[in-house]
């Protein structure tokens, strides 16, 4: 691997994947992964690659969203595919198993707080509003579960940040469209803003 960068490799790989050539995409993010275990870019692509491979339709769409996503910032992109990929069945879940812990850890030591830690200030007592006003500004929550960004949402709903919550709301419908969950979340949004009007 000295010989040639991670991201040199990373690039090929991309390149083989946007050629529909998914064999030799794997092989080269799989590469990237033994040698750099905590590569979130390289772990998605093993997944979306494994994905193309065994003939699922979404998985081309998906990595073009995550090229898009890219584009705006690496850290972030990476972060919301992951979360994506591992609320996907099959494969995908068995893989985020082997590589749910080190993702952990890493998320614990970037520019940000877990939810899990955000909401155990919460029942410390402290004011939702408060301290999510007093994090806005100073980092970011990183939320890597399906039930803790709905808890997320309800809670900005509840404490009067509607438009935030939309615009949450809106990405997250874009990805899972027929979520009920979501859905359920929306209409109670357009009901409080209803209210206020």
């Amino acid at each position: 691997m000295a010989g040639m960068s991670k991201h040199k490799i990373l690039d090929q790989a991309k390149d083989f994947f946007s050629q529909e050539d998914y064999k030799a995409a794997l092989e080269k993010f799989a590469e990237v992964l033994r040698n750099f275990p905590n590569s979130k870019e390289a772990y998605n692509g093993v997944i979306l690659s494994e994905m193309a491979l065994s003939g699922e339709m979404g998985a081309e769409a998906l990595f073009d969203y995550y090229e898009i996503l890219k584009e705006e910032s690496d850290e972030e992109a990476d972060v919301m595919m992951s979360e994506i990929l591992q609320n996907m069945d099959g494969t995908v879940e068995k893989l985020s198993e082997v590589f749910a812990q080190p993702l952990r850890e890493r998320l614990e030591y970037e520019d940000g707080i877990l939810y899990s830690d955000f909401q155990k200030i919460l029942d410390g007592g402290a004011d939702f509003k408060e301290t999510f006003e007093n994090i806005m500004f100073s980092t970011r929550v990183i939320i890597t579960d399906r039930d803790d960004f709905l808890d997320f949402l309800d809670k900005l709903i509840e404490n009067g940040f509607a438009e935030m919550a939309l615009t949450y709301l809106e990405n997250a419908l874009s990805i899972y469209p027929s979520d009920k969950l979501l859905q359920k979340l929306l209409k109670k949004l357009a009901k409080g803003k209803g209210k206020k009007s």
